[in-house]
C-alpha cells in the first residue's frame, strides 16, 4: 500500500523526537505541513478533462435511469415469511402435500366482531352480507366460512378466504366494507358513498380484521415508508453532519449526489435480478440496503475529500492534487471495501432466503459505493478545484500549533496500558447482560411497532375464541394412522379441537373427538355402528389424509411454536412420514432455520475477515487483537441493547436475525476502520517504530474515522422511523455500536493496546519493523 493513505503529509520530523506529531490539524485529524509541489503540464491534461466530463455524465445518466426504481423495488419485495424457508424446511414439504387437498390457494384473513352489550341478529346478518358484498366484488378466492359465535355471546367470527396473491390494497378494500357496514366501530376508516355520506351508526359493535391476511397488510403498511421518509431522514441526518465537518453548503451537496447516485444504480441490479427471480427480498433488505448504500458511499467520500483537501494545501494545480488523492485513497478503499464484501459474501451460506439475499444485494451496493466514491466524486472535485470548499478553501499552512488528536496521541503514549485495560474492564460490564438478550422470536403481531389492526384484532379474538382460531395448524398423517394421530393429537394441552378434511362434509371437514373418533357433520346422520348411514369418510390423496389442530393458543405465539413441536414429536413417533404445517409451523421452522444461520454465519464471518486483516497487515497478532476486540465491542452493544430493550422499552423479544444481521454490519463495517487505522500504523511504524507509529497513525485517521462513525450510525439510525421491531432493534444496536468502535475503540483501546505491546505486536513478521 502506498505510505500515506489518508492525507499526503509525510510524517512530522518532530515526531521522531519521541512525542506525538505535532501540525495544524486540520477538520478531519491530519496534520498540514507545507510541502513542494510538481510544476510542469500534466501529460493528457485534455484527455483527463474529457473524461471528467464522461464521468460527470455517466453518473448523472445512472441516476436518472435508476432513479425511478426508488418507487418499483417494493414491487419485487416480498415480506411473505414462508417464501423465504428452505425446500428441506418441514413446513415447506407440508404445504406441497397440503396443496394436493384442495385446488385453491388462499390465505385467510379473520373478521372478529365484539359486541359487548351483547349480540345481535342485526350484527350476524350484517357480517353475512360483508361476506356476499366482498364475494360480488371478487376479493375472496372461495365461499367464506358462517358466522361463528362465541361460547361467551359476545363476539362473532368470519373466515375469508383471500387469494395468497391478496396485496395490502386488497385487504383494506376489505377494511373499507367493514367500516362501512359498522360505521361507529371504525368511524374513522369509514369511506363516503357517491353523495360524500357515511352511513348512520347502527350497532355498537367493534370490528377487526386479522389473521395471516391482517397482519400482512399491516406489515406492508409499516415497510410503505421505506421508498419516501427512510431516505429523506437518512439524507438529512447525513447533510448535516457533513455541513458541520466541511462547514461547506456545496461539498455535502456533492457528497450525497454521490451517494444517491451509487443508490440508484444499486437499485436497478437489484431490481432486475429480483423480477428474474435471481434474488428474493423483503422489506428488510430493502431498508437495509437503501441505508447500507448511503452510509458506505459517504464513508469512502470522506476519505477521498479528506485527502484531496490535504492534496490541495501542497499542490495549486486541482487536477494534480485530484489525482495524488485518488491514488492514495485507491488502495484502503479497494482493501476495506474488498474486506466487507468477503464477509457479506458468507451470507450465501445460510438457509434462510431472506439472509441468503442480504448478502449479495449489501455486497452490490458496496461495488457500487465504492465505484461512485472512485469515479464520480474525484472526476466532481478535479473539476470544481477549491470552490468545492467555500468558504473555508485549503490554504498551504505551517506546523505551528496541536490539534485535538495530537492531544489524544499524547495521553495515549502516557498512559497506554491504564486506558486499555480501564477501557477494556468498561467495554466488558456489559456483557453480563448480553445472555438477557432474547432472540428466540416474537409473535407476529409484534413485528409493526405503533398501531396494528390485525394485532388488535388478535387479541379480541383471543379473549373469546380459542387463539389459532381461522389459522390451524395441518398436519398429513397416512390414513391408517388417522385414529392413532389424533388421539396423540387430541391428548396434548395446546390443542383445543381437532378436524380432519373430507370432500362429501357439508362443511368440508369432519370433527374428531377426544377418542380420536369421526363425528358425523351438524345436521347430519350419526355415525354409523353397523347400519347403513355413514359419516363421510376423510379425503385421502396418496393414502394420506389431512388433519387440522385448531390451537389454544394464538397461532402466531411462541406458546403455539411450542405445541406444533409437541405435535410434530407426537405425530412422528406414530408416522415418520407424517408432516406438520401451517401458519405457526411457518414461524417455527423461520425461527429455528435463522437460529441455525447465525450459528453457522458469525463464525466464518470472524475467520474470512481474521485471514484477510493477517493478509494485509502481515501479522497475526495485530488480527486476532483487532477481531478480539470487535468481538467485544459487538458484545457491549449486545449487552446494552438487551437492557435496553428488556427494561426500558419493554420489548418480549427479538428476531433471532436481528444478532446476525447487527453483527454482519458491525463487524464488517467496523473492519473498515481498523484497515485504515491499522494499515497506515504499519506504515508509519516501518519508519518510526511501532509505538511512534501507532501515534502517528492515529493523528493522521483519527479525525476521519470518528466522522466516518459518526455519518454510518446517523444513516443506520435512520432505520429507526419504520415502525417495524426488526429494524427498529437492528438500528438500535448498529448505531450504538459503530459510535462506540468508531469514538472509544478504535481511537484509544486499540492504539493504547499496539503503544503498550510495542513491536511484538507484529508478529511473526516484524524483522523490516524497527525497534522501539
Amino acid at each position: 500500500m502506498p505510505r500515506h493513505l489518508l492525507t499526503s503529509t509525510p510524517p512530522n520530523p518532530d515526531s521522531r523526537r519521541g512525542g506525538p506529531p505535532g501540525g495544524d490539524e486540520n477538520d478531519d485529524g491530519t496534520v498540514a505541513t507545507t510541502q513542494r509541489h510538481s510544476t510542469g503540464p500534466i501529460r493528457g491534461r485534455k484527455s483527463l478533462i474529457a473524461l471528467f466530463a464522461v464521468l460527470l455524465v455517466a453518473w448523472v445518466g445512472i441516476s436518472g435511469v435508476g432513479g425511478p426504481y426508488f418507487g418499483k423495488i417494493s414491487e419485487v419485495a416480498t415480506n411473505d415469511r414462508s417464501s423465504f424457508l428452505p425446500e428441506s424446511a418441514e413446513s415447506t414439504r407440508a404445504q406441497d402435500q397440503i396443496e394436493k387437498f384442495s385446488d385453491l390457494d388462499y390465505v385467510p384473513a379473520i373478521v372478529v366482531l365484539e359486541n359487548t352489550d351483547g349480540l345481535t341478529d342485526d350484527d350476524s346478518v350484517a357480517l353475512d352480507d360483508v361476506a356476499k358484498e366482498l364475494d360480488d366484488g371478487g376479493l375472496l378466492a372461495a365461499d367464506a366460512s358462517p358466522v361463528i359465535p362465541s361460547d361467551d355471546g359476545d363476539a362473532l367470527q368470519l373466515i375469508l378466504p383471500v387469494s395468497s396473491d391478496t396485496t395490502a390494497d386488497d385487504v383494506e378494500k376489505i377494511r373499507d366494507v367493514i367500516a362501512n357496514t359498522f360505521p361507529t366501530a371504525n368511524a374513522a376508516d369509514a369511506t363516503p358513498d357517491e353523495s360524500g355520506n357515511v352511513a348512520t351508526p347502527t350497532t355498537v359493535a367493534d370490528v377487526y380484521v386479522t389473521g395471516p391476511a391482517g397482519f400482512a397488510a399491516d406489515l406492508t403498511e409499516a415497510f410503505a415508508g421505506i421508498d419516501g421518509i427512510l431516505l429523506l431522514v437518512a439524507l438529512i441526518a447525513v447533510f448535516v453532519i457533513l455541513v458541520i465537518v466541511y462547514r461547506s453548503p456545496l461539498l455535502p451537496i456533492i457528497v450525497l449526489f454521490t451517494s444517491l447516485a451509487a443508490l440508484s444504480a444499486s437499485i436497478f441490479v437489484i431490481w432486475h435480478l429480483a423480477d428474474a427471480g435471481i434474488l428474493l427480498i423483503n422489506g428488510q433488505v430493502q431498508g437495509i440496503l437503501f441505508i447500507l448504500v448511503v452510509g458506505a458511499t459517504t464513508d469512502y467520500s470522506l476519505l477521498v475529500v479528506a485527502r484531496f483537501r490535504d492534496a490541495l494545501r501542497a499542490e495549486p494545480d486541482r487536477v494534480r492534487a485530484g489525482l495524488s488523492a485518488l491514488k492514495g485513497v485507491l488502495e484502503p478503499i479497494a482493501a476495506s471495501g474488498g474486506t466487507v464484501i468477503a464477509g457479506l459474501l458468507v451470507l450465501l451460506l445460510t438457509d434462510l432466503a431472506s439472509t441468503r439475499a442480504l448478502g449479495p444485494v449489501a455486497a452490490i451496493g458496496i461495488v457500487v459505493a465504492m465505484l461512485a466514491a472512485l469515479t464520480f466524486l474525484p472526476a466532481a472535485l478535479m473539476t470544481i478545484g477549491r470552490a468545492v470548499f467555500w468558504p473555508f478553501p485549503p490554504r498551504p499552512s505551517n506546523p505551528t500549533k496541536r490539534g485535538l488528536w495530537a492531544r489524544i496521541a499524547e495521553a495515549v503514549a502516557k498512559r497506554p496500558r491504564t486506558i486499555w485495560i480501564g477501557l477494556v474492564i468498561v467495554l466488558a460490564l456489559p456483557l453480563l447482560a448480553a445472555p438477557q438478550f432474547k432472540a428466540s422470536g416474537v409473535a407476529q403481531s409484534e413485528f409493526v411497532l405503533g398501531q396494528s389492526e390485525a394485532r388488535d384484532g388478535q387479541d379480541v379474538l383471543a379473549e373469546h375464541f380459542p387463539g389459532g382460531s381461522g389459522s390451524p395448524t395441518q398436519i398429513v398423517v397416512a390414513a391408517d394412522d388417522l385414529e392413532d394421530a389424533a388421539r396423540a393429537i387430541g391428548d396434548l394441552d395446546g390443542v383445543e379441537s381437532l378436524s380432519v378434511t373430507a370432500a362429501d362434509s357439508p362443511s368440508g371437514t369432519l370433527a374428531i373427538n377426544a377418542d380420536g373418533e369421526l363425528e358425523a357433520p351438524r345436521g347430519g346422520p350419526p355415525q354409523a355402528t353397523g347400519g347403513s348411514q355413514a359419516t363421510p369418510a376423510p379425503t385421502e390423496v396418496d393414502g394420506a389424509v389431512l388433519l387440522e389442530a385448531t390451537l389454544t393458543d394464538a397461532a402466531d405465539s411462541l406458546a403455539a411454536e411450542t405445541t406444533v413441536t409437541d405435535i410434530r414429536e407426537a405425530v412422528h413417533d406414530i408416522d415418520a412420514g407424517a408432516l406438520v404445517g401451517g401458519e405457526t409451523a411457518v414461524d417455527l421452522d423461520t425461527n429455528t432455520t435463522a437460529e441455525a444461520d447465525r450459528t453457522l454465519a458469525i463464525p466464518l464471518i470472524l475467520l474470512v475477515i481474521t485471514v484477510i486483516l493477517i493478509l494485509l497487515l502481515r501479522s497475526l497478532l495485530a488480527p486476532l487483537l483487532l477481531v478480539a476486540l470487535t468481538v467485544l465491542s459487538f458484545g457491549t452493544a449486545l449487552g446494552v441493547s438487551a437492557l435496553v430493550f428488556n427494561h426500558l422499552i419493554g420489548f418480549d423479544g427479538a428476531d433471532p436475525s436481528v444478532p446476525l444481521y447487527a453483527f454482519v454490519f458491525l463487524v464488517a463495517l467496523g473492519i473498515d476502520y481498523n484497515i485504515f487505522l491499522m494499515s497506515r500504523v504499519r506504515e508509519e511504524s516501518l519508519h518510526l517504530g511501532t509505538r511512534q507509529g501507532v501515534l502517528s497513525g492515529l493523528v493522521a485517521t483519527g479525525g476521519v474515522i470518528t466522522s466516518a462513525g459518526i455519518v454510518l450510525a446517523a444513516t443506520f439510525a435512520a432505520l429507526a422511523v419504520i415502525p417495524v421491531m426488526f429494524l427498529f432493534q437492528l438500528a438500535f444496536i448498529v448505531t450504538f455500536g459503530v459510535l462506540l468502535d468508531a469514538i472509544l475503540v478504535r481511537s484509544l483501546v486499540v492504539p493504547a493496546l499496539v503503544h503498550d505491546i510495542g513491536r511484538a505486536v507484529w508478529w511473526p513478521w516484524r524483522k523490516r519493523i524497527p525497534r522501539d
